[in-house]
């Protein structure tokens, strides 16, 4: 099956990096006005996921993760459309030289060829990763989680007829109908075929990428967001961007999990941004010293500190100092997304240049990490490694540099 998936997708993938931007713009916005179209087809199939995956005992944030509504669908089509008018990576000149012996040097980007991901639960990210591959060039192969395979391949579907009416090949596009772990092993290590693996899920699916995968990946890694509230913050600022950060979405990877709160304003801010995050369901877990500010907070274990938990609960450190802050993520932060409240530039500086994560915010939601909201339409994952790149992926991740050399005869 992989074999065949892949021939397929290499076959169509030279065909898409050939295609000129009006060609791929027409697609993706075939594909937008598609989804829309069938937003009713597409929701009475993913109730049918969420139903079964119910009977699977699967619930709270990953059944959130799983459910599609028109809401959902409308910004998967608008996805669509942005990235469809965002500029055409493809050729873009970036370096141009000419050389003492007369030899005119140009480094261009071009598509890096198919591109596969590998994703849990979530069906917006067959359109999120399509459109963004498809306009970068590439072809892609989409494997999905058992739980979003009917809707998953509805959206596919969507998309190659997209591709087919704008003259381009549907092959460019690959839903993987077997979502088994086989399945996903075998796509780790198709090097014959696969460019460039994204997974986005959990501990063992990045576990076994990182045991088991022959190709080229990027890890979409965990997001144990740490939110630090420095003693010169604007309370109301913070707790406004706490309880954003947390409750928002939070079975996702830019929600905060962690809160580190200054030891001189912890008396005066922790009973008050914990009373919002209880009233919105979140379960409060704190140190000892956070739980002297505030004794309803459950104990913390020292797990709590590593863990990624996507859904409502949350765990409260009080903190003696800046660089406390800075040692706590360095030890537990996951390279995704931290951010710092304050009004004390310096403290902001130091957070910002001495922690070492995709992105920082500085008085701002960790729920901006988010490709859509950095401009790139969408993303198809949002890197916590450094090669080849870091933060969101967008257009520019899915293309490789390459280099024109123009001579007159020239010879060494």
């Amino acid at each position: 099956m992989i074999q065949a998936i892949g021939e397929a997708a290499r076959a169509a993938s030279r065909r898409q990096a050939m295609a000129d931007t009006h060609l791929k713009n027409r697609a993706l916005e075939g594909a937008a006005a598609g989804l829309e179209a069938e937003t009713e087809l597409l929701l009475e199939t993913n109730a049918g996921d969420v139903d079964e995956a119910k009977t699977q005992g699967i619930g709270g944030a990953l059944l959130d993760r799983l459910r599609l509504t028109a809401a959902r669908v409308e910004g998967m089509a608008s996805g669509l459309r942005q990235v469809a008018a965002l500029p055409d990576p493809v050729g873009e000149v970036t370096a141009g030289f000419v050389r003492p012996n007369g030899l005119r040097m140009t480094r261009f980007r071009a598509p890096l060829g198919v591109v596969a991901v590998i994703f849990e639960a979530r069906p917006n990210v067959t359109a999120d990763a399509a459109g963004l591959a498809l306009k970068a060039g590439n072809a892609v192969v989409l494997r999905g989680s058992s739980y979003a395979l009917r809707s998953n391949l509805a959206i596919g579907e969507i998309l190659r007829r997209a591709q087919v009416e704008a003259g381009l090949e549907a092959d460019a596009v690959q839903v993987m109908s077997d979502p088994s772990r086989e399945a996903a092993r075998a796509l780790m290590q198709a090097k014959d075929w696969i460019d460039l693996l994204v997974p986005r899920g959990g501990p063992k699916l990045i576990a076994a990428i990182e045991a088991e995968a022959t190709v080229p990946y990027v890890i979409d890694g965990a997001g144990n967001c740490h939110i630090y509230v420095d003693a010169s913050a604007d309370l109301d600022l913070a707790a406004e961007i706490v309880v954003n950060s947390k409750v928002s979405r939070p079975g996702v990877c830019n929600a905060a999990e962690k809160l580190l709160v200054h030891q001189s304003i912890a008396a005066d801010f922790l009973p008050r941004v914990t009373k919002l995050l209880g009233e919105a369901g979140v379960e409060l877990r704190g140190d000892e010293t956070a739980r002297s500010f505030v004794e309803e907070l459950l104990q913390a274990s020292t797990d709590d500190w590593s863990t990624e938990y996507l859904d409502l609960v949350m765990a409260v450190k009080v903190i003696d100092s800046v660089d406390e802050a800075i040692s706590h993520v360095r030890q537990f932060g996951s390279g995704h997304t931290e951010a710092i409240i304050t009004r004390d530039l310096e403290a902001a500086d130091r957070f910002v240049r001495e922690l070492d994560a995709a992105v920082v915010m500085v008085n701002a939601s960790t729920r901006f990490t988010d490709g859509e909201e950095f401009g790139y339409g969408a993303e198809i994952g949002i890197s916590t490694q450094k090669l080849h790149v870091r933060g969101p992926m967008g257009l520019e991740a899915l293309t490789c540099e390459r280099w024109m050399v123009q001579g007159s005869g020239q010879v060494r």
